[in-house]
This record gives C-alpha cells, sequence and structure tokens, in this order.
C-alpha cells in the first residue's frame, strides 16, 4: 500500500453542497473506488474550500486513477462533481488532485 494526500479546492460559496452530496456517494462509486485500490479514503475541508484528501493506494495514486478512468460511474461523478471546484478550467476535478509527498511517517 502507498499513502497517498494530495489537494483540491472547492468553490467556497458551494462548501455546503459539495459536502451534502458525500453524505451520501453513489454506491456504484464506492464500488468503483474499492475495486480500483482505493482503502482508508478520507477527505478534510477548511473553511476557505481547500481540500486535503488521503487514500492508501494499492500501487499509487495514478493507479487507482487509471482504473477509475475505466469505470463509466466515475465519468458521471466527475462531471457532476465539476462545478464545485475552482481551477479545474474543464478538465475532470480527478485530473487536478495535485499529489504530495510524504516525507515523514510515524506508526
Amino acid at each position: 500500500m502507498k499513502r497517498v494526500g494530495f489537494l483540491l479546492k472547492v468553490k467556497q460559496d458551494k462548501i455546503v453542497e459539495y459536502k451534502k452530496h458525500h453524505e451520501s456517494v453513489w454506491q456504484e462509486m464506492q464500488d468503483a473506488l474499492r475495486r480500483t485500490g482505493w482503502h482508508n479514503y478520507s477527505l478534510f475541508i477548511r473553511p476557505d474550500g481547500l481540500i486535503f484528501g488521503y487514500v492508501e493506494a494499492e500501487e499509487s495514486l495514478q493507479a487507482s486513477l487509471n482504473g477509475m478512468a475505466n469505470e463509466p460511474i466515475n465519468q458521471r461523478w466527475q462531471e457532476f462533481m465539476a462545478p464545485y471546484f475552482e481551477g479545474i478550467g474543464g478538465a475532470r476535478p480527478d485530473e487536478t488532485m495535485i499529489e504530495l509527498e510524504e516525507y515523514f511517517h510515524l506508526d
């Protein structure tokens, strides 16, 4: 497993609605995430909309993203979520994740 941290930015005026959608993530989307190597996946958000995501990927974040790119449900979810994000310039939100370097870990 590879521990991965990443950043995204939600529009500040859309935070409440964005978070509401994550109270009931589509089951088909959850199944696809599990199938493509996403484990212990968590999202954290600051009041300004900056999101920190954490996931344990079976291989790498890129391999897990590649797997999701082949899941039809992911295309629908990304299109549904795109209006909530800042600075994605027409890309899907999952194409704009900024992966962070892990430089310390304590078990």
